[in-house]
């Protein structure tokens, strides 16, 4: 059984120098990496900690944030900063409303980009990883003499245990780069700094760049996080293919996450990179009889994840659709195989209704939670999903020996879900969680005694603690499980307002009811993703826009990397609050999957825009299957009724959407708003 303190911790936040906080006050984190080196440049604008420290990480290892290999144990990541002297012996460092940090490009590749000022200069400071072939981060410092006179500068930084300085003449209105240089011995794990000259950033990583996926949304905004979530997705994947589920947070590893997080990744044209994290969840994270690691753990059956083995076929199946990648199917057809069974199997089979059932819910509260034995929604809707998924790529292979009992399972799956007389996971609030054995919806929730929970969350009030709404109801209607003009899409959506500022104020959606909430209370970014994807499906764009807009109000906006949740995190005994790639996969399946409405099917690639109003002219270009899709679309007001034209193969097209034929050349496709 599940130990209770598994995700209890020690590391105190409170103990050591103020930068091994993660939620340092208004704190912003630019994670940059290329799988062989991994850093974060912080810029702690609310007073706490370093304004502008760097954190330099081997992907390879998960760890806590005061781990980081240039933290230091009393100082922090002082040492990191850049510390300017004149030759009147004044020292100038970054900090105050005077620094800004913001993403910028060098030569090509992402960059953070630092401004500060000191008396008579002004420094700017680029954060770079140039080569994706070394495990090296360069940082460019250039700074611009703003006086009348000459300036003699000495420029000094510095990781643990090795200073380096440099020294800088500048005439009048002169500017000058100054490049420093950290390289990660993984061997070690030591970062050695040196003074650089002006880092060239090879053509394999030119190449490299020129052919991931591009995107103007005719928006600021979206265009701010499409660009961080391309940025720093694959910086938080090690080279192997490892991904912390939350980073500095938790030192573990999900299927469910890393499956979102590949998939993310195949439609930004990371191809390679998805493939290695498939070939190592199905060689790793899934047994040979079929079930799934989760937390980094193999489950009882009683507490295992059902959806996970759902989750990674279907991001799977969608990795094929865009790269066409089929040998990948040849190479892990046994654990494909295995992983749809095993979900199959009596244990988990609920006779009377023939869906799946143990003692785990979506989000990991299990018995000692309250978590009666039953059915739970995501398992059902993700098992059947991954059960099309699984025939999918039997048929991609002319395996079809299991293609229909796999399509019919997924069926049967589908139909009890919508409509078992009495154990279909729909009332009239529409979807709803959790059923009991005997039908009843398992409304409410109480912890048992060796629950262990600190006496501040919300399970252990005296009062009770509500299971509905949850935001994993929102799933069905974002993977258009059942048609947009059902009565569940809209249900579901106005049960689940009622999770936006329970217990808090400023915006966002608890992941579900605060009232059963076994950890710290506060709103979910990834989970309010969930609903924004189901809103666009849904046409409900203002709810979109909610979510979107409130990202953008919260600490991380800047740098577009955003906490596990906002809120006041008891720590110890849980771990502090950490960074969650999940977050950036939800963003790019927002942008792409459902606003652009890119999908890739067996026969073509469908091109179904749901444009925001608000946006203007998109232009974006998409690597799929060894060719690229160049879209154009403008006009846009909402309504989403359009005349398409394209280069293509046309399939099939109607006013809302467009389908072309595979093309190992380039396919443009454009847009035009219909205003009859």
């Amino acid at each position: 059984m599940i130990e209770v303190r598994e995700h209890y911790y020690d590391d105190d936040p409170k103990v050591g120098p103020p930068d091994v906080k993660t939620a340092l006050m208004d704190v912003e984190y630019f994670f940059l990496g290329n799988g062989l080196i991994q850093a974060a440049v912080q810029w702690a604008r609310g007073g706490e900690g370093t304004p502008l420290g760097l954190l330099v990480m081997d992907p390879e290892h998960l760890g806590k944030k005061r781990e980081s290999l240039t933290m230091d144990p009393s100082e922090g990541l002082a040492q990191t900063r850049v510390e300017i002297r004149d030759d009147s012996g004044r020292v100038f460092l970054p900090g105050g409303s005077g620094l800004t940090v913001s993403w910028d490009e060098r030569g090509g590749v992402p960059a953070a980009r630092a401004e500060w000022r000191g008396d008579g200069f002004a420094v700017a400071e680029w954060f770079f990883v140039p080569d994706r072939d070394k495990p090296e981060l360069v940082r460019e410092v250039e700074i611009a003499n703003e006086s009348g006179g000459t300036l003699r500068l000495q420029v000094r930084t510095g990781v643990p245990r090795n200073r380096v300085e440099g020294t800088v003449v500048l005439g009048g209105g002169e500017k000058k780069p100054l490049s420093f240089g950290y390289v990660l011995d993984p061997a070690t794990r030591a970062i050695s700094l040196e003074i650089r000259e002006k880092a060239d950033i090879p053509e394999s990583t030119r190449v490299n760049r020129r052919s991931l996926a591009e995107a103007s949304f005719g928006h600021p905004l979206l265009d701010h996080f499409f660009r961080a979530a391309k940025a720093q997705l694959p910086a938080a994947v090690s080279r192997t293919g490892r991904v912390d589920g939350s980073i500095w947070q938790y030192n573990r590893e999900w299927a469910r996450d890393q499956s979102v997080v590949a998939h993310a990744l195949a439609i930004l044209g990371e191809r390679d990179l998805a493939r290695t994290m498939f070939g190592r969840l199905f060689s790793k994270f899934v047994t040979d009889e079929g079930d799934t690691v989760d937390s980094s753990e193999r489950r009882h059956p009683d507490e295992v994840e059902l959806d996970q083995n759902g989750f990674l076929l279907h991001a799977f199946r969608q990795y094929v659709l865009w790269t066409g990648d089929r040998d990948s199917i040849w190479e892990h057809w046994d654990k494909i195989a295995a992983a749809a069974e095993f979900p199959l199997r009596p244990v988990f089979r609920h006779e009377p209704s023939g869906m799946l059932t143990n003692r785990r819910e979506f989000w990991e509260r299990h018995r000692v939670h309250g978590i009666e034995p039953g059915l739970e929604l995501v398992h059902q809707l993700y098992e059947s999903v991954g059960l099309s998924a699984a025939a999918s790529l039997a048929r991609m292979t002319g395996r079809t020996d299991k293609v229909a009992r796999w399509d019919a399972e997924a069926q049967r799956l589908k139909a009890a879900l919508l409509e078992d007389p009495v154990y279909r996971m729909v009332d009239n609030r529409g979807f709803i969680k959790r059923r009991g054995l005997d039908g009843l919806v398992q409304e409410r929730i109480d912890p048992w005694p060796e629950a262990g929970l600190p006496a501040e969350v919300p399970l252990r009030a005296e009062a009770e603690h509500f299971l509905n709404p949850d935001t994993s109801a929102a799933l069905p209607i974002a993977l258009e499980f059942v048609p947009m003009d059902s009565p569940l899409v809209s249900l579901t959506l106005s049960s689940l307002e009622t999770l936006w500022n329970q217990a808090w104020t400023g915006g966002g959606f608890g992941r579900y009811h605060f009232t059963s909430e076994p950890d710290s209370a506060g709103p979910w970014p990834f989970s309010s993703l969930f609903i924004a994807r189901a809103a666009v499906e849904a046409g409900e764009f203002g709810k979109v826009w909610r979510v979107l807009e409130w990202l953008n109000s919260l600490p991380g906006a800047k740098a577009g990397a955003w906490f596990e949740f906002y809120g006041n995190r008891i720590a110890p005994p849980f771990p502090q609050v950490g960074i969650i790639p999940w977050t950036w996969a939800e963003m790019v399946l927002l942008l792409v999957h459902h606003v652009l409405g890119l999908r890739p099917e067996e026969d073509g690639i469908r091109i179904r825009p749901r444009l925001l109003p608000g946006m203007g002219r998109v232009e974006a270009s998409f690597p799929v299957r060894g060719g690229r899709l160049e879209l154009d679309f403008h006009g846009g007001d909402g309504s989403n009724r359009w005349n398409f034209t394209s280069s293509g193969d046309i399939l099939r097209k109607t006013d809302g959407e467009l389908m072309v034929k595979y093309s190992a050349g380039t396919i443009r496709a454009s847009a035009v708003s219909r205003q009859d």
